[in-house]
């Protein structure tokens, strides 16, 4: 008796990995390195794989490493994630701003 078996991709607003269409060859490379098993293989030969749980990505990039194709996958971190640090400001003297030399400045 032959069993068939079914993934359903679970719903979830976090969209953790792109696929340029493309640029993949469906390889499926990154879905045999995921850390968190989060892909599988997409039945169509030559497509990108499907993100099965997108919300339990714990983003480390081992997809994307693992990648032969450059510019095939990325990862598209949340924007609570994707946040710009400012430099932070010393007064030289109490109260007196200086702006920061600009080795010391970022961006």
């Amino acid at each position: 008796m032959k069993k068939e078996m079914y993934a359903f991709v679970v719903p979830c607003s976090a969209r953790p990995l792109v696929f340029d269409e493309s640029r993949c060859v469906g390889c499926n490379r990154c879905a045999e390195v995921c850390q968190v098993d989060i892909l599988i293989p997409n039945p169509e030969k030559g497509r990108p794989p499907v993100v099965l749980y997108p919300g339990e990505c714990y983003y480390c990039g081992s997809c994307v490493m693992a990648c032969r194709q450059e510019g095939a996958i990325r990862l598209q971190h949340p924007l609570m994630n994707q946040a710009k640090f400012v430099p932070v400001r010393h007064a030289a003297d109490a109260g007196e701003e200086k702006p920061l030399p600009a080795e010391k400045r970022r961006g």
